[in-house]
């Protein structure tokens, strides 16, 4: 039975059946045969077959139209000639299949369309999959089979639609998965920060979706190296790397020493190498090369690290014959790499390669609201650690939060500062219970660190200003203004531009003004002193 006036014409395309199809006599309609069965449903008009065979086929497939029409007279089957000179070859199969999808004219809007998965070789059968999935044909699958214990040649057929949205069960399961991977990178905090839940969706995306390099910036302290190996778990759990984590602080690495660590090296290629040394981009493969502070990398070992990135091959120490790897990298900085770039300290193209995906990690004082949280996964640490539980009483959580969330706890070295201070609380609390008493301690111990250190960066304040303003103008500041401009400087060199500078300094008030200009601001500030945003870098070089 055609299709109603004004419905969508019905499109199969299929493959021939070269073993299943095949049947001649009158006995050929008692047996089930995939493609004319497919058309002999009662429920299922087919107003086009679009018959896909091999050359060697034609004389099978002009037979199988003449039984279509014989059984669907309203069906119009085409035949196409689709011939890889290997059936079960997945490259020559999938690239037959695809370019014939790309030569043929859709018309969605006035046709619906049905990929049959039943006949051909398994490994044509995958690739219709998956250039259904891929929506390289835009329809949905239909698969077919013999009626169970009957004599029925029209069999039975099922429509698999593969918009996974469709089907509630999956979709929400997608979203279970989603959040525990979420969940997972925050390793189980309620972090209440919006800003920081927004950056890490973003990380669970282009962790699940790319194996470009990821660059993770921010202070010191801010938890580069933990969500790194976060990331690495992730895609172990999902199958998408068998290797290992590799990790290294390149702040560590010097001279022959760095070569050999990263690139390996062969026996006897310097003084003291007895052995060969396969070193860490090997070790990585297929898996992930974490790069602490990778601004601290000398120039050479970044035009080695280039060349890994981007051919999988590099040159162990000593060695006649290159290696290869298929890592995926990680890179951490707390440094201004564009400004290193600036100060011919670090490659322009190194930086393009590893910049695709850069996420930036506020430090503590900027999600003060994540400390009540992070104070529950420290006491857990350390109970994991060393098997004592320890709370912390209504009052002392009360007294502690209050200081740990105040402008006076400056946390200048994030969360290592947080997790240190909640390890000597619970260490010196014997009775399993963290008090007031306890708590004052740590703050006054806080208190008196913190305050040594700023100090020590009254000297910091007075040499960049002087640097900036020259040391006899720089003097006859008031502290207020040295210290002020010594901020406001250190982060204009951290800064890509004047805009993203002037957005750090004025986070909080910029919102409450309608049209912010945050460059200009900053601009006017700097005229007071007499410094321009050319200067700052200039000095700098």
């Amino acid at each position: 039975m055609a299709n109603q006036p004004n419905k969508p014409r019905r499109v199969v395309i299929g493959l021939l059946g070269t073993t299943l199809d095949i049947g001649r006599g009158d006995n050929r309609w008692d047996r089930w045969r995939p493609t004319v069965s497919l058309c002999q449903q009662e429920d299922l008009a087919v107003d086009r077959f679009e018959l896909l065979h091999p050359e060697s086929g034609q004389a099978l497939a002009r037979q199988v139209a003449a039984d279509i029409v014989q059984v669907s007279p309203h069906t119009d089957v085409r035949l196409h000639v689709v011939s890889p000179s290997d059936p079960w070859d997945f490259e020559e199969v999938y690239t037959a299949l695809h370019d014939f999808a790309a030569a043929y004219t859709f018309d969605q809007e006035h046709e619906e369309y049905l990929v049959h998965i039943t006949t051909g070789t398994h490994v044509a059968q995958i690739c219709l999959f998956l250039l259904t999935e891929t929506r390289r044909f835009p329809a949905k699958l239909i698969q077919s089979g013999p009626r169970v214990r009957t004599n029925d040649p029209a069999g039975v057929y099922r429509i698999i639609d593969l918009d996974l949205s469709k089907y509630d069960s999956i979709a929400a399961r997608h979203q279970r998965e989603h959040k525990d991977s979420i969940e997972s990178l925050k390793s189980g905090i309620a972090t209440r920060n919006s800003a920081f839940n927004r950056l890490i969706e973003q990380i669970e995306h282009v962790a699940a979706n790319s194996v470009d390099p990821l660059l993770l910036t921010g202070p010191t302290g801010a938890g580069k190296s933990h969500l790194a190996r976060r990331i690495y778990e992730l895609k172990k759990n999902r199958r998408q790397v068998q290797g290992v984590f590799v990790e290294v602080n390149c702040a560590t690495l010097r001279g022959d020493t760095a070569m050999s660590t990263l690139f390996g090296h062969r026996k006897g290629a310097f003084t003291g190498a007895a052995a060969d040394r396969p070193g860490l981009l090997r070790t990585a493969n297929d898996g992930i090369l974490f790069l602490d502070e990778i601004g601290e990398l000398g120039l050479d070992e970044q035009a080695m690290l280039l060349r890994a990135l981007e051919e999988k091959r590099f040159l162990p120490l000593g060695a006649d014959e290159e290696t290869t790897s298929e890592f995926q990298l990680i890179a951490g900085t707390n440094r201004n790499l564009s400004q290193r770039v600036r100060e011919g300290q670090f490659r322009e193209d190194l930086l393009a390669r590893i910049n695709t995906w850069t996420f930036k990690l506020p430090g503590l004082c900027d999600r003060r609201e994540d400390i009540e949280p992070n104070l529950e996964y420290e006491l857990t640490q350390y109970a994991t650690r060393t098997g004592r539980t320890v709370s912390i009483s209504a009052e002392a959580r009360q007294r502690y939060l209050k200081f740990a969330t105040s402008p006076a706890a400056t946390w200048p070295g994030n969360f290592r500062d947080l997790s240190a201070s909640v390890t000597r609380m619970a260490t010196l609390s014997p009775a399993g219970r963290i008090i007031e008493n306890v708590v004052s301690a740590e703050i006054t111990r806080l208190s008196s660190a913190w305050g040594e250190a700023t100090e020590d960066e009254g000297a910091q304040h007075a040499d960049i200003c002087g640097q900036l303003l020259g040391n006899e103008r720089a003097a006859m500041l008031d502290r207020f203004d040295r210290v002020q401009l010594a901020d406001v400087l250190n982060v204009c060199r951290q800064s890509r531009s004047l805009s993203d500078a002037g957005r750090r300094l004025f986070a909080h008030s910029r919102q409450q003004k309608t049209t912010p200009n945050d460059a200009d601001r900053l601009r006017k500030y700097l005229a007071r002193f007499g410094v321009s945003w050319q200067q700052v870098f200039k000095e700098d070089a």
